[in-house]
């Protein structure tokens, strides 16, 4: 992995894939390359970013109308220019990109050697393109046949496009568990692992299937054959991502724009499914399984990273309110046991792309349990809305940080309506406490935006802590989620080290760590557990720890104990994360920044995890 752009029509291609390169950044990546056709088959690629390589083609000769380009984040081999993709067939006359793992690819090098073929990187993608030419001349196929011919002795998930001096007007694009979809201009295709690099060219878009190969060729409209060599009709859709909406808008960085996008994200994902006026609370995409999720006895949440925390959030919420037994898993996990799942469980799996491996690998173990599968998702058209029996859109809008943050709050939205849709059929808790809900969670919007005003305070606070080297991070009851969203935020763009515990917890081990050097972040609003949470600071403090409280406006207690304090709206408890994270994602965010980090493309991350 990590991004694919291709072009074939009558434009010059090499602007529109340097454009589709710089939209797929967000991704995460460590090398960058393109190949043009035209006559020849002119491959340039260097480590680094897609700068680096403009610069390293700058002078070169790049006409042409047809042509591939990849941003790579290394699985096999090191990142460097010889592993970065485009990779070469061995006669030079093909060319190949690929997202995603070849389980087999050992053998299948092995084998390749024996008949006399020779490597140039460590990668599984270059086996791939010898493989698919050593067919093509042996069995004397089309292109098209050969790439079918080689992927069925293919073990593992790949996302490919493929170009050969052969076929100058062709393109074949093929996927299984990779995402990969195809825009239709006018005698023009595009092709790309998300939307964004087609956006502004096209609104007609076909969502490529698992072991789907297509052939794009100049004055032909768009054919699809599956591996197994049937034919398959193209579903042709309209893409409703806006190109503004892939703009910083004026922020210095995405994340930043992010973040101020939560009022409005949180409120595209309440809109049409919270009715206060009528006391309705409905999520359409899972109305046919309303009766089944009223009557479940177990809902299992499986979901990786980010999404695991809105998961944990939305365990409290539903055992709560709903009084259902919920189980969060990691979805990495989750497949390699041998979990207790049955056809009366529902299982949520929950991820802002869409297309985690780890998650759709648990959707397809759940599934062949005969269990009931909803998804929450952020992206239209993706692999897990399609695995999936049912489920809601997030509506969060095109997330390009790497480090999620509105995405987050949005799960937890739906997650929030999940709970009170359930809890409202069922009877678990009563109409007046119903009311009081759902007409609180309207206004979580407007709060959340009042959070944001802390804004520049939150960004003065983060000067203090800039050469931290540890940080912990504190909550009790449906805030300890948001401790352990606040300190994964710190790691993955600060670079920080940074746990989050349940505050009761500390006391268990890691009040070792405490000392005059060690900030520790405790979310402590004015809730249920607020006088445990106010002995959890004081043993902090006992031990020279320095405190940043969370605290809801007006509190004086905490305040008195904690060295810094930042006040955020009160809410009922069950909204608390809504509002709570807030401050985290903009401390994270600054700290970061003033520790000249790339908050937007943090090292060693990729924002569509495709692979194990």
């Amino acid at each position: 992995m990590c991004g694919i752009v291709a072009y074939l029509g009558h434009r010059h291609a090499y602007p529109i894939l340097m454009n589709g390169l710089y939209r797929l950044e967000y991704r995460g990546y460590d090398s960058a390359g393109i190949a043009i056709l035209n006559d020849e088959l002119k491959v340039y690629k260097t480590k680094g970013k897609v700068s680096d390589l403009e610069a390293h083609i700058k002078g070169k000769d790049l006409s042409g109308t047809v042509g591939i380009a990849h941003t790579r984040w290394a699985t096999h081999g090191e990142p460097n220019d010889i592993n970065a993709h485009p990779h070469i067939s061995p006669s030079g006359n093909m060319a190949i990109i690929h997202n995603g793992i070849i389980e087999n690819y050992g053998s299948l090098k092995e084998e390749l050697i024996r008949r006399g073929y020779v490597f140039l990187s460590n990668t599984d993608t270059e086996v791939i393109i010898h493989l698919i030419e050593d067919i093509k001349i042996n069995e004397g196929v089309a292109l098209e046949e050969a790439v079918r011919m080689a992927l069925a002795q293919v073990i593992g998930a790949y996302a490919i496009v493929v170009i050969s001096r052969a076929s100058p007007s062709k393109l074949i694009a093929a996927r299984k568990g990779s995402p990969l979809v195809i825009g239709i201009g006018n005698n023009e295709f595009f092709v790309a692992s998300d939307a964004t690099p087609i956006v502004e060219y096209t609104k007609n878009v076909v969502y490529l299937g698992d072991e789907e190969i297509a052939v794009l060729e100049l004055d032909t409209e768009l054919k699809i054959r599956t591996i197994k060599n049937q034919e398959k009709t193209p579903y042709i859709e309209k893409l409703e991502m806006n190109l503004t909406e892939l703009e910083k808008g004026g922020y210095e960085h995405f994340m930043l724009k992010e973040i101020f996008e939560q009022p409005r994200s949180i409120q595209d994902s309440l809109r049409g499914r919270l009715n206060v006026q009528k006391g309705i609370v409905y999520l359409g995409g899972m109305g046919d399984y309303e009766q089944k999720l009223v009557n479940a006895k177990r809902i299992v949440i499986v979901a990786c990273g980010t999404s695991w925390h809105a998961g944990l959030v939305g365990e409290y919420l539903l055992e709560d309110l709903a009084r259902v037994n919920v189980e969060v898993e990691y979805a990495s996990e989750f497949r390699y046991r041998n979990p207790v799942v049955t056809e009366k469980d529902i299982i949520i799996a929950i991820s802002q792309s869409g297309e985690t491996a780890d998650t759709l690998a648990a959707i397809e173990l759940a599934k062949r349990k005969g269990a009931t599968i909803l998804g929450i998702c952020n992206v239209v058209g993706s692999s897990i809305a399609r695995a999936t029996q049912a489920g809601s859109f997030t509506h969060a809008g095109p997330e390009i940080g790497v480090a999620s943050t509105k995405a987050f709050t949005a799960q937890v939205t739906i997650l929030t309506m999940l709970a009170l849709m359930i809890a409202e059929r069922k009877g678990t808790i009563s109409k007046s406490r119903y009311y009081q809900l759902i007409h609180e969670l309207e206004k979580i919007p407007e709060k959340v935006k009042k959070t944001l005003e802390l804004n520049e305070k939150i960004k003065e606070l983060a000067r203090k802590f800039v050469s931290a080297t540890n940080f912990l991070y504190l909550g009790r009851g449906i805030n300890f989620p948001v401790a352990l969203e606040g300190a994964l935020k710190l790691k993955e763009i600060s670079y920080i080290h940074a746990e989050g515990y349940p505050a009761a917890e500390m006391k268990h081990g890691p009040i070792a760590l405490i000392d005059k050097e060690m900030p520790v972040v405790v979310v402590a609003t004015n809730k249920e557990l607020y006088d445990k949470v106010l002995s959890n600071i004081q043993e902090v403090k006992a031990r020279n720890g320095i405190i940043i409280a969370i605290v809801t406006e007006g509190d004086t207690a905490v305040a008195k104990m904690a060295d810094y304090v930042i006040e955020v709206p009160d809410t009922e408890e069950p909204f608390m994360p809504l509002i709570t994270t807030i401050p985290l994602q903009l401390l994270s965010y600054h700290i970061a920044v003033m520790r000249g980090c790339n908050v937007d493309q943090p090292r060693n991350l990729a924002k569509s995890v495709t692979v194990e």
